[in-house]
């Protein structure tokens, strides 16, 4: 019997735990081959794909994200292939069976809730005696009836086997993400989350979660990301995972962890801040409000101080990069609410602020309480909302816009100088810049095309330009700044206009050559550049601020300058270098 457990990813660089687990599970009873796609695929080469392996069996892996385009799968395999038995599992169906079960006539099987151990019995008696009333946790259509056997009790995670040893799985370790579970469950109960339908947290054996680290590492696994609802919700099991990662990682492996923020304690952070190497932890920390009434309302407890002390710990040690989310469209959180937990948020400086909107999944509470807050959200996957009693769909719209910017602007860290300043000195609040930059930009049409790095600075100067935004000034000259720290190479056509005349560069490039002392950095007059290593590695360019002092003290000083920027040849990085004022002021007459 040939057995095929597939899904379709969000992205290509995504790998799928569930499916394997379902294959190591079913080893050695089961030969199952493990099949890949994504969302982006076309379904008639996914179709195709299927077809060319001539299954007996597929298992498909479900969630909001891919449940639309695997049903466009399903149909058409189904067409070609009638005796195919087509198995779906993964919490899109695991609530509503009866629904999907009456939704697409063309599966015979839905596994519900942990499926390791229901799938490899189903697989069982498909291949055996057909005595389907006797597996636990599936449902099925029995008379053009839906049908739904008694549920599974929980494996015990300790002897599950590793999903992480298969050959297939070697070559491109290197290039994806893997994922890896150390628990499952979540202590929590908010009412928009999944996790808070299962009751409990269960965790897996910690020696063989080990191992399977040091395998994944050896060969070659570069972000390893920990699914764990609430990794850190034991204190001494964070503790041991952080040392063992700290004392064993290997140079280049990343580690990213969902944290609980509120519950971190500060000598956890502390210990991190001093032992881990920089870059080796990622946190993403779900924020989602700083509203009281919303977080009491979806039964989410969080103390937003406690939670900012933590974020702002991980921050000053420099070690860990983090990743705060929010959510839109939470109970009773209307449009100006919002604009204050963006705000709070954004003032603790994360990385990454990724602002998602409230989508009401299947078998949560705040879907079945829909009704109560004047809920309209979209039929099918992902039931992303559409508006509630206190805020509109034009209201979505507005924050549709700051997200798009927020996206391209900060969380891609292109201009972080530039839109820092405009967001606390042009501005009456970060998200009034965000939301006033996003609807300019809707309305160009922007969002409908796409970008090069020059358009964004482009467009953003133009939005400063045209709405006559205060300290515009300034704020194109920290983008300058920001565009040639982050370039890499010289850069053969900037997107502004030249301040500098030729002559006036001449005089400057002329100075440097028989006078590097010019610049006022040891570290220049190092490198000993001859003429041509100036002229082939350096820029010269004006800021309408003192750039010694904003390099140094991060102080905005109304004052133009020069600097000197060196593209190293090696690795074509940037380094910025300030000009002796009494020096250059001879030179170009400022």
């Amino acid at each position: 019997m040939k057995i095929i457990a597939s899904t379709l990813n969000a992205k290509y660089i995504h790998t799928n735990l569930a499916i394997r687990y379902l294959k190591s599970y079913a080893q050695p009873f089961h030969d199952i081959d493990l099949a890949e796609y994504t969302i982006n695929d076309p379904t008639m080469n996914i179709v195709t794909d299927l077809f060319t392996k001539k299954p007996d069996v597929i298992g498909f892996s479900c969630y909001i994200w891919n449940i639309e385009e695997t049903i466009k799968v399903i149909e058409n395999l189904r067409k070609i292939m009638p005796k195919l038995k087509i198995i779906l599992g993964g919490p899109e169906v695991s609530y509503d069976v009866i629904y999907w079960l009456e939704r697409i006539p063309q599966i015979d099987y839905i596994v519900i809730g942990e499926g390791e151990e229901t799938f490899k019995q189903l697989l069982d008696e498909i291949s055996g005696d057909m005595k389907i009333e006797n597996v636990h946790g599936i449902g099925y259509m029995l008379d053009n009836k839906p049908k739904i056997n008694l549920v599974r009790n929980k494996i015990d995670l300790r002897e599950l086997p590793s999903p992480f040893r298969f050959e297939e799985d070697k070559p491109n370790l290197s290039k994806r993400i893997t994922y890896i579970e150390t628990s499952r469950g979540c202590p929590f109960s908010c009412q928009f989350c999944l996790s808070s339908i299962e009751v409990g947290v269960r965790y897996f054996n910690r020696d063989k979660i080990k191992d399977d680290i040091r395998y994944l590492m050896e060969h070659g696994a570069k972000t390893i990301k920990f699914v764990d609802r609430t990794f850190n919700i034991s204190r001494s099991y964070a503790m041991e995972m952080f040392q063992f990662l700290i004392d064993e990682h290997k140079p280049g492996t990343v580690f990213q962890f969902e944290i609980t923020g509120d519950i971190m304690r500060p000598e956890v952070i502390e210990f991190l801040n001093k032992e881990a190497p920089p870059g080796l932890f990622r946190f993403e920390i779900g924020v989602q409000s700083t509203n009281d009434l919303t977080n009491e309302l979806v039964k989410r407890r969080q103390s937003f101080e406690k939670l900012s002390r933590t974020v702002t710990m991980v921050k000053e040690g420099g070690k860990i990069d983090q990743h705060l989310d929010l959510i839109a469209g939470l109970p009773e959180e209307n449009y100006h609410s919002f604009r204050q937990t963006f705000n709070d948020v954004f003032a603790l400086g994360p990385e990454e602020l990724q602002l998602g909107f409230l989508k009401m999944l299947r078998g949560t509470g705040l879907r079945i309480q829909a009704k109560e807050y004047g809920y309209t959200y979209m039929d099918h996957a992902p039931y992303e909302i559409l508006g509630n009693n206190v805020i509109d769909f034009n209201d979505i719209v507005r924050i549709k816009q700051v997200e798009d910017v927020l996206e391209k602007y900060w969380n891609d860290h292109r201009m972080d100088h530039s839109v820092e300043y405009l967001a606390h000195n042009s501005f009456d609040t970060p998200f009034d810049f965000f939301q006033t930059f996003g609807t300019f930009w809707d309305e160009q049409g922007w969002s409908r095309i796409g970008h090069q790095l020059e358009d964004l600075y482009k467009r953003l100067e133009q939005f400063l330009s045209e709405n006559n935004i205060p300290n515009r000034e300034i704020a194109v000259g920290l983008m300058k700044y920001d565009y040639l720290l982050n370039h890499r190479y010289k850069p053969r056509k900037a997107w502004w206009s030249d301040e500098l005349e030729r002559k006036q560069k001449s005089e400057v490039y002329s100075g440097l050559i028989t006078k590097p002392m010019m610049i006022a950095s040891d570290d220049f007059y190092k490198l000993a550049l001859n003429e041509k290593e100036l002229y082939k590695h350096t820029l010269i360019e004006a800021f309408p601020f003192d750039i010694k002092s904003y390099i140094d003290h991060g102080e905005i000083i109304e004052k133009p300058s020069l600097g000197l920027i060196y593209f190293r040849p090696e690795d074509g990085k940037s380094v910025i270098f300030c000009f002796n004022n009494k020096e250059i002021q001879k030179k170009v007459g400022n």
